[in-house]
């Protein structure tokens, strides 16, 4: 798994994980929602991503071999 799979398949994880916990527990869970579409667009035009950043750190490669 690559960096940038890794990164979309925790943002997945992440919104999936807030809808069912608002549904559940609290509507309030919705802002986990919001802030993570508010990160996935702000690393859109600024190139950084702390999720990719701590990807990187923990040995994922950048590209599939």
């Amino acid at each position: 798994m690559t960096v940038n799979r890794a990164v979309t398949a925790f943002a997945g994880f992440l919104v999936l994980l807030s809808l069912v916990l608002a549904w559940a527990v609290s509507p309030w869970f919705l802002g986990l929602t919001a802030f993570v579409g508010a990160n996935l667009l702000q690393s859109a035009f600024t190139g950084f991503c702390p999720a990719a950043s701590f990807f990187r750190k923990v040995g994922l490669p950048e590209t599939a071999a």
